[in-house]
């Protein structure tokens, strides 16, 4: 590993980012300062593991019905999940709205400034805490997210496989973060991987550190970052429940711990290395299973899950937490992709 990258990265970038930096709607314009930290911290949470193009509208939503954090704080649990569907890794809003009510009750509204006063509140990471430092409220702060890894990896011509590289790269922005302007270069690192130092076919040539980096000199920049072999994810099965009286489906609220916690869906059976069947029926019916299978990825392992149906002349109330949904109105109960999908082919 070089003991460290050039000084100029840093001035050469930001001059970039003062013309090309993309306008987003939870960004202050370059060399400004963030005029609400509410907002930072709310867009960093949604941008974990999730398309800036995917958080937009989901941002634009939140910001126009919680305003700031007492107002998110007061929201109910089940009208906060619901308006999170379809963003995925749900304990994110579980996280979002403990971290609201301890910052509305605990600190007067107003966000922590520091990285270390951050990291304590509820889903706040290093690379979170680090952001809003930086971003918020002009701390220095290493900022290291996946695009960032990917620019230092290939400046520096990193061999060391990711995840592996991780504190060598984290090491390496240390040395070229500057004291002045860190939100900014943290965010110009960010739109350099997201929109020129791409993982494939980079645009090297409107690069404004193509100079200074070496994967660039040697002529194929693809090549870094180096990556672990993937692990094969684990494969279960399921089966989902359709129940159906009335022109309304039976639908019910998930437990708050575990996968899709607080969310509502369709009643599932558990989800194991087999079909399970109908295993854990939540009630007694003539079952038919659809000749169709709804196929989902989570991050640890995928799962297929096949759906089982009944109607009923009458709705029922012998299902704990149920309740029943009308049909017309699915699109506006909030369901997780999963269940999403499972509604999209009963449906057709």
């Amino acid at each position: 590993m070089p003991a460290k990258l050039p000084l100029t990265i840093a001035s050469d970038l930001l001059a970039w980012y003062d013309v090309h930096a993309r306008q987003l709607p939870w960004r202050a314009p370059p060399g400004t300062p963030a005029p609400d930290p509410y907002r930072v911290w709310l867009s960093e949470v949604m941008l974990q593991q999730t398309q800036v193009a995917t958080v937009i509208p989901y941002f634009e939503a939140f910001t126009r019905r919680w305003p700031d954090f007492r107002a998110l704080a007061a929201v109910e649990d089940g009208e906060l999940m619901a308006a999170w569907a379809g963003l995925g890794y749900y304990a994110r809003a579980r996280n979002l709205l403990a971290c609201a009510r301890v910052v509305a009750n605990d600190y007067g509204g107003a966000l922590p400034d520091t990285e270390e006063a951050l990291r304590k509140l509820p889903g706040i990471g290093a690379y979170t805490a680090a952001a809003i430092a930086a971003i918020a409220f002009g701390r220095r702060a290493v900022v290291v997210d996946a695009n960032v890894e990917r620019v230092v990896a290939r400046l520096a011509v990193l061999d060391t496989p990711l995840p592996a590289a991780k504190p060598e790269i984290a090491a390496l922005t240390d040395g070229i973060t500057p004291d002045d302007r860190a939100g900014d270069f943290a965010q110009a690192m960010m739109d350099l991987g997201a929109t020129i130092c791409t993982a494939r076919a980079p645009r090297c040539m409107l690069c404004p550190v193509r100079g200074e980096c070496a994967a660039f000199a040697r002529g194929a920049p693809e090549q870094w970052p180096q990556k672990a072999p993937r692990r094969v994810k684990p494969q279960r099965y399921g089966t989902m429940f359709w129940i159906e009286a009335e022109g309304h489906v039976l639908l019910v609220r998930r437990p708050d711990k575990g996968m899709l916690g607080g969310m509502l869906a369709l009643p599932t059976g558990p989800w194991e290395e087999a079909p399970p069947g109908l295993t854990d029926a939540p009630i007694e019916a003539d079952w038919q299973i659809a000749d169709t299978v709804v196929r989902h990825v989570f991050t640890h392992f995928a799962l297929d899950c096949a759906l089982a149906e009944t109607r009923l002349d009458r709705q029922t109330d012998a299902v704990a937490d149920g309740q029943w949904w009308p049909l017309r109105e699915m699109d506006a109960a909030g369901l997780p992709t999963l269940f999403a999908k499972a509604v999209a082919k009963m449906e057709k």
